[in-house]
């Protein structure tokens, strides 16, 4: 529930935050907008050089606006403190890649999200012992917090890449984040009934509006690795506090397939020379446009529609 103000009915301190969620990140958007870095286009992917010049790394403002937010009206707690902390560093390790000059390194921004995938699994498992377990049709295996830990750092440390990977088209990585967001707030009702995770779900949606409104298609400006970094850390947050890790394949299974189904390509060509996708251009939404004709639209609606369709099977079946 969101944090009770004397005189003030619960819907209508809703109804505030909401209202405050999307004129916070409006008016941030539009007061610094000229200060944001511009993108410099990306070389390998299919029109990439058209994104050169845009406004990149809008990720810092739709960031720090719902941290603020959910800082004001869902009631304190130690562990959601920490996820903020670890949201922020998240985006801010994205953000100041997005500022750079020269781009880091691939190997420097695996550590980083190695790190804060690392401690955002050991601050769940600290604060959630109970939720430690795996399910998978019906049978639910409890397993030791370290290992659960690990597991935990490695499905973060994977969702936080694969979201970095799908945004690569106008709308696109935003779009199927709510999508995902929107189902693991259903999943985390009918598991544990966790208001506060309904809450953060909504605060992040309606917060991540006003950027859409920029970012789509011409868009003039782009979340960059600032936005999709903390938002695939977003996402593993609330799938922790479902009580089943196991959900992030399916409620997340378009961002996955989009995004890691690069990362297990250019792994095997680097480590083991083998190409096992030459047919299949990476990331997957770049296959479509360009190998298969879809347009940037074609491409957000129909990855999105089969996402719904994923998560409300995934979602009756918890229920």
């Amino acid at each position: 529930m969101i944090n009770m103000i004397d005189g003030i009915s619960p819907k209508v301190l809703l109804i505030l935050a909401i209202l405050c969620s999307v004129a916070l990140c409006s008016v941030l958007l539009k007061l610094f907008k000229s200060k944001l870095p511009k993108d410099q286009g990306r070389e390998f992917a299919f029109n990439g050089k058209l994104s050169a010049g845009k406004v990149r790394g809008a990720g810092i403002i739709f960031v720090c606006s719902f941290i603020a937010v959910s800082l004001i009206f869902i009631p304190f707690s130690l562990e959601y403190l920490f996820y903020y902390i670890l949201l922020f560093l998240g985006m801010l390790s994205g953000y100041l890649d997005d500022a750079s000059e020269k781009p880091w390194g691939e190997y420097k921004k695996g550590a980083i999200d190695l790190v804060i995938s690392a401690l955002t699994a050991a601050n769940f498992v600290y604060f959630n012992p109970e939720l430690t377990a795996i399910s998978l049709f019906g049978f639910s295996v409890k397993i030791p917090a370290i290992l659960f830990g690990v597991i935990g750092t490695v499905l973060v440390w994977m969702l936080i890449n694969a979201t970095n990977c799908s945004d690569g088209i106008d709308g696109f990585c935003g779009s199927l984040s709510i999508v995902s967001m929107i189902a693991i707030a259903a999943a985390v009702y009918f598991a544990n009934g966790d208001a506060n995770v309904t809450m953060l779900v909504i605060f992040m949606v309606v917060t991540l509006l006003p950027y859409l409104w920029s970012n789509s298609e011409p868009s003039t400006m782009m979340m960059g690795d600032a936005g999709s970094r903390a938002l695939g850390l977003f996402l593993c947050i609330i799938i922790f506090k479902t009580g089943n890790i196991l959900l992030t394949i399916p409620l997340c299974f378009m961002l996955c397939l989009d995004g890691l189904l690069g990362i297990l390509k250019v792994s095997l060509i680097r480590f083991l020379h083998f190409n096992a996708f030459k047919k299949i251009r990476t990331p997957l939404h770049d296959h479509f446009r360009k190998n298969k004709g879809w347009s940037n639209s074609q491409v957000i609606f129909r990855f999105c529609m089969i996402q719904a369709v994923i998560s409300a099977v995934t979602v009756a079946a918890i229920k």
